[in-house]
């Protein structure tokens, strides 16, 4: 059995194909982790869907900012986007049966694998943690949107949502202020500061700080006990010089390459953009 993480697929379905065919993954033996944006930029993401949801038992998922706002749109929570190219998924029979199964997963998943160096732990998360955090604090943030996701008034989240503020994590933040925030961190965040300011509007590589801001793994306080799995920032072309701190979107659908991560033994697998 292996254990493979993959960055943003993004609605790139054969490529997904491609790279799973490559790792010869097997359902029912192997274990794939999605580190989020399944959906979305990409021409398959209704493809994308069906094919992982019907192997549910051999994955796990956690949700980035793309697969919210497809159940945003889907629940009426919010209008699509000119950039959107979910048309297909969205006016699919099994539409809503999708954006239950999508609803229902993580926003942050943390699992121990046995590798080659022994028993290791992992946190996935789509774009990143806020400073300061512990994993215990990690987990249960995420759980409190899991909740809201999951819970009756569903919608209201996903209403509420969208936004750039507040700009930092307190843990006074009540109500929709305090999902908002955390929803931002878990599925949004590259630049901030060393008390958690979010940069939210820059979205280059890590040339493009300000002044006073670092990207967020410059100050998360999990690792080397914990090693960190996220998406996201496909400008960091999989490069974060941090050991333990594991970047896996590539930009497939930006015209690089689509990566899977063994945690077994860290080999990286990548199909090119074609």
């Amino acid at each position: 059995m292996s254990t493979y993480v993959v960055g943003d697929i993004q609605g790139c379905y054969k490529a997904l194909k491609r790279l799973l065919k490559k790792i010869e993954f097997t359902p029912g033996r192997d274990q794939l982790w999605c580190a989020g944006d399944l959906v979305n930029r990409g021409p398959k993401s209704l493809e994308t869907l069906r094919f992982l949801s019907d192997m549910d038992a051999s994955i796990e998922v956690v949700l980035g900012n793309h697969d919210l706002h497809f159940i945003a749109i889907y629940e009426g929570s919010a209008p699509a986007r000119g950039k959107d190219s979910l048309d297909a998924l969205l006016n699919a029979p099994d539409c809503e049966q999708l954006c239950d199964w999508l609803r229902f997963k993580k926003m942050a998943h943390f699992d121990a694998v046995e590798t080659n160096k022994g028993i290791e732990e992992f946190i996935m998360v789509h774009a990143g943690v806020a400073p300061l955090w512990t994993l215990q604090q990690t987990l249960r943030y995420a759980a409190e949107v899991e909740l809201a996701l999951q819970g009756d008034e569903y919608r209201d989240f996903l209403s509420s949502m969208y936004g750039d503020k507040p700009i930092r994590w307190a843990n006074s933040l009540d109500g929709y202020d305090r999902l908002r925030t955390i929803t931002n961190y878990l599925t949004r965040v590259r630049f901030c500061d060393d008390i958690g300011s979010l940069r939210l509007d820059i979205k280059e590589g890590l040339c493009a700080a300000p002044t006073g801001f670092k990207p967020w793994f410059e100050y998360e306080k999990l690792t080397p006990q914990v090693s960190i799995l996220f998406g996201h920032w496909a400008a960091l072309e999989g490069i974060t010089n941090r050991p333990h701190v594991y970047a896996l979107d590539t930009g497939y659908v930006w015209g690089r390459e689509l990566t899977a991560m063994r945690l077994e033994d860290k080999k990286l697998f990548s199909v090119a953009h074609k």
